[in-house]
């Protein structure tokens, strides 16, 4: 029991530090003045199955206050009226193409094949690749341009504001931006060439039209779930600069809408995160019950009641902080013991795909051939 404490006592000062520094370091979107000598922007929104947000989306972009750009969306085999929505409106702004996504070649994964298409079509000297849920304030765009000009980025990536309602979503999604500002260093991805300090969010990715030929686009990473993670670590290998921000309201998105969605969505990605391993997402798995669990014991067990209540209290309040930093709910922090068993199912979840013929997500086996299902 000792050891084990010493271990979580270590383990949560060292998020803590992490934690601090990265939320008084970590950049945060702001309005800014309109930017001079605006290059062309285009806009690329892969969209599948996305008739009821759609619209939102595609008119929340062209309502920038950034005007030097055009919209493209391609619509990736929608099984709804996502094609037919994106037409009506495009026919009110010409600055709006629609796509229809050609046929997915084997070896590739629906996203990546439909953002290689994008980038293939796109004629401005950046390339901002944007969800289909992603919401968008008037200003977002104009920011993302002055950030990137003034930072020198060749990638610039924002970490939305996650818009959680239902209990699952409020539990999981916002683990993500803990995970991001507990375990990975801001000032080392920003200042370092080390392409394991790399991260980035497909929900916004901006990049420099050069950088991004000179990575390979998506077709670096066309069987690739983590694409995101992985092009900002080719960034990085190329000596190519990387810059992340926190979205801070100008920039939003939700990314589930029930629990079903939240465990598939995040199950679909997780085991991709630990290199295809089920031994470690296994460990990972463990070591997050040792951090986050293991104090409850304690706290059933005499002379070790307040070490395990410090224990509790602290790991509580590094969620609370980051919750507060992402404009989340601070009080769903008390429920951080349960985020972490709902983040073992969908490990579990993860595991039986991996087992069973691959992750299914939007009517598609996600495997080496992203198969459409029956």
């Amino acid at each position: 029991m000792l050891y084990a404490y010493i271990f979580v006592s270590t383990t949560l000062i060292g998020m803590a530090g992490i934690l601090l520094t990265n939320v008084l370091a970590f950049p945060r979107l702001r309005p800014t003045a309109q930017v001079k000598d605006a290059p062309l922007v285009s806009v690329l929104v892969p969209a599948r199955n996305e008739a009821a947000v759609i619209a939102t989306t595609l008119r929340g972009i062209l309502a920038q206050t950034y005007t030097n750009i055009e919209v493209v969306m391609l619509d990736d085999h929608s099984q709804d009226d996502t094609f037919a929505i994106a037409q009506s409106i495009a026919a009110q702004d010409p600055r709006l193409r629609v796509l229809r996504g050609l046929t997915l070649p084997v070896g590739w994964l629906g996203k990546a094949w439909a953002c290689q298409q994008l980038g293939q079509a796109a004629r401005g000297d950046v390339l901002v690749f944007a969800d289909a849920d992603t919401v968008w304030h008037p200003e977002a765009l104009n920011a993302v341009i002055n950030a990137m000009q003034t930072t020198r980025a060749d990638l610039y990536t924002v970490w939305p504001t996650q818009q959680t309602h239902t209990w699952a979503e409020r539990l999981v999604v916002p683990l993500m931006t803990f995970v991001i500002l507990s375990y990975l260093p801001v000032l080392l991805v920003h200042h370092t060439p080390f392409a394991v300090f790399a991260a980035a969010n497909g929900q916004f990715m901006a990049w420099r039209k050069a950088a991004y030929l000179r990575v390979g686009g998506h077709q670096r990473v066309a069987n690739n779930v983590l694409d995101d993670v992985t092009l900002a670590r080719c960034a990085k290998k190329r000596g190519l600069r990387l810059r992340m921000a926190d979205g801070s309201g100008l920039l939003g998105c939700r990314m589930y809408t029930n629990w079903t969605s939240t465990r598939d969505g995040f199950a679909k990605n997780i085991l991709a995160g630990y290199g295809n391993s089920v031994i470690a997402l296994v460990v990972a798995a463990v070591f997050h019950w040792v951090v986050f669990l293991l104090p409850f014991v304690g706290l059933l067990v005499d002379g070790w009641r307040v070490w395990s209540l410090t224990l509790l209290v602290l790991a509580m309040c590094l969620r609370a902080l980051s919750a507060a930093f992402a404009r989340q709910r601070v009080l769903d922090a008390l429920l951080m013991p349960v985020s972490v068993l709902l983040m073992t199912r969908i490990a579990a979840q993860a595991v039986y795909w991996h087992f069973n013929g691959g992750a299914r997500w939007k009517g598609r086996v996600i495997t080496t051939h992203a198969k459409e299902l029956a």
